[in-house]
This record gives C-alpha cells, sequence and structure tokens, in this order.
C-alpha cells in the first residue's frame, strides 16, 4: 500500500485518499504535492541543494535552504567547521541522506 502525510495532521495515510482518516479534513492535490507527496520524503530538490553545499557550503546556505537554520547560523560562524562539516553535508546529499528541517529525506534531485 501506498502512503503519504496528510498536509493537516501529518499522519500517515493511504496515498489515494481524498479524505484523512485522522482529522477529517479533506485533501486538496496541490497541498500534498507541496508537502513531497510521499512518506518521509521533502518537498526541497537536491540539485539545489548540493549547488548552494559545492559554492557557498562554508556559508551553511544549503542548511537555510532545506529549514534547518539554527545549523546554517553555526555553520555561517564556523566557516562550516572549517569546511569539514560542509565536505560531510555535500556527501551526505549526494548519497541521498540530507533531511529536511522536518526529518524528511531529500532525495529527489528534479
Amino acid at each position: 500500500m501506498e502512503e503519504r502525510r496528510c498536509p493537516y495532521c501529518d499522519e500517515v495515510i493511504n496515498l489515494n485518499a481524498k479524505k484523512c482518516k485522522h482529522c477529517g479534513e479533506f485533501l486538496d492535490p496541490t497541498l500534498v504535492a507541496a508537502n513531497g507527496g510521499g512518506v518521509g520524503q521533502s518537498a526541497k530538490k537536491m540539485l539545489p541543494a548540493f549547488i548552494l553545499c559545492w559554492f557557498f557550503g562554508a556559508f551553511g546556505v544549503h542548511r537555510f535552504y532545506v529549514g534547518k537554520t539554527g545549523t546554517g547560523i553555526i555553520q555561517l560562524f564556523t566557516l562550516g567547521g572549517l569546511g569539514i562539516w560542509a565536505l560531510i553535508d555535500l556527501i551526505t546529499i549526494v548519497m541521498g541522506n540530507f533531511t529536511d528541517a522536518d526529518g524528511n529525506k531529500i532525495n529527489q534531485w528534479t
């Protein structure tokens, strides 16, 4: 059974559900698409995260892109952990294990 998350209550529901069984809200397809469309999958894309990390990784710009502002600020002041933290993030992005602020994996290039 394919699943996704309800954009209103964030509970796991059937991919084809017209109404959430947890909160009772009718599901707008545009909200579900903006939410990433799947369980544990972010609406953010790998390509922009990769490009931002490659060129501006020392400033944590890729972390601001995915909503991780706290660690983005730390990277900004430490110059990406002297480049080591930014390099680890770059590898994590390429491997498809980088997550957004909600803990959802960023695993689609475009």
